[in-house]
């Protein structure tokens, strides 16, 4: 039985790397990209243009990418943007382009497959392939794929090529960006063991703090542990776990075909607004996000039967409701009564940071005909009042 060759392609800095195809010019500077601003770079009399700051932000978003260079200066994704203008106040801020991006995913994904067909997606900038039933040397298989990309996007992508996802998750990380990594299971003790738990796709931040406190901090170490240790702490379950990651075991299969489990919209508002003050306001942001959430179901041709809402509070106190249809829905009318019923199952006293739609339960088109034909009726039966405000 030959070894499973399981590749794990990541994207290199993808959102920044994509703004820098369109600026070239800030190509070897420290750049991040997010924000909810409008400051797009203005063109000059002599040809040339000029770019935002980071200094000059204000606001309460966050960092959605940053180059390899803002990253060196501390800046990195999902950071709050005033923080990182402390960090990298000169360098270059851009308003994210997810249009751009969702095209570039698109462009590489179908450029992998020219090479590398089974492939599993595991979100915008990255895949796992299979490669365990292609031609034998595997480097060189690496390098097709790593040349398809470029040629078909002009990106770069870091390649970790190895017996299972795990591993090859932790080895697409080593040698980023534009690099390639190729680890067998005798490479565990010298290649990851020295590396820190957090690595490990899985062990999040508190369990690498819980882990600490044991005395345990790289995968070496974690190999080593006591297993009654590890079972008193984590249970037994999670623990048998974390020793089979620790040797580098995972016997997951490359999945072609994935379900979703939901589609959900979201957004974090620049200042604190409050339900009353600022209702229209409210009302609209409320609306547009049941719109994406409904366009989203019907490009991919779905239905959603649960529909939801999340409201984070000032104090970030995060609160959910959802609503079960009768049919499932991808009508944007019906999304946002049954959302307002949710809505209206929360104490609103507090100003609202986050506000979030989402949809579950979801089925293909012909599951939500009948309830799209009469979205009324649909909430009348579930005793929801059609009315137009938040």
């Amino acid at each position: 039985m030959n070894t499973r060759r399981i590749a794990h392609l990541d994207m290199d800095a993808f959102f920044a790397s994509v703004e820098l195809l369109r600026y070239p010019e800030l190509r070897g500077h420290p750049v991040v990209v997010g924000g909810r601003h409008d400051w797009h770079p203005v063109a000059k009399t002599d040809g040339t243009r000029r770019f935002a700051r980071l200094r000059e932000y204000a606001g309460r978003g966050v960092v959605t990418t940053s180059t390899y260079e803002a990253r060196a200066l501390g800046v990195f994704s999902g950071m709050g943007m005033m923080k990182a203008a402390v960090l990298a106040p000169e360098a270059y801020l851009l308003p994210a382009n997810f249009e751009a991006y969702r095209h570039y995913s698109k462009l590489f994904k179908e450029a992998v497959a020219t090479v590398a067909p089974e492939i599993e997606d595991r979100g915008i900038d990255e895949i796992y392939c299979d490669l365990s039933l292609l031609p034998d040397d595997t480097l060189a298989l690496a390098h097709q794929i790593k040349q398809a990309v470029r040629e078909a996007t002009g990106l770069s992508c870091s390649i970790g090529i190895t017996p299972n996802k795990l591993l090859s998750k932790i080895a697409s990380e080593l040698h980023k960006p534009d690099g390639i990594t190729v680890l067998s299971l005798e490479d565990v003790p010298t290649r990851i063991w020295p590396l820190l738990v957090s690595k490990v796709n899985g062990i999040g931040p508190k369990a690498t703090l819980k882990l600490e406190g044991l005395g345990i901090r790289t995968i070496g170490e974690l190999a080593m542990a006591d297993a009654g240790l590890l079972q008193r702490h984590f249970g037994a379950t999670y623990a048998t776990w974390l020793r089979d990651v620790a040797q580098g075991i995972d016997h997951r299969p490359v999945v072609t075909q994935v379900t979703r489990k939901s589609i959900s919209r979201e957004t974090t508002f620049e200042r604190d607004l409050h339900p009353l003050v600022d209702r229209a306001e409210l009302s609209a942001v409320f609306a547009e996000l049941c719109k994406r959430v409904a366009a989203d179901l019907q490009r991919k041709g779905l239905a959603g039967r649960t529909i939801g809402i999340k409201v984070r509070f000032e104090d970030f106190r995060t609160v959910t409701r959802d609503v079960s249809l009768i049919t499932p829905t991808a009508d944007a009318r019906t999304i946002q009564r049954a959302a307002r019923m949710c809505l209206k199952r929360i104490e609103l006293q507090q100003r609202l940071r986050l506000l979030g739609i989402r949809a579950g339960g979801l089925a293909g088109v012909e599951g939500q005909l009948e309830g799209d034909r009469n979205p009324p009726q649909q909430m009348e039966l579930l005793g929801i009042k059609c009315d137009q405000s938040m």
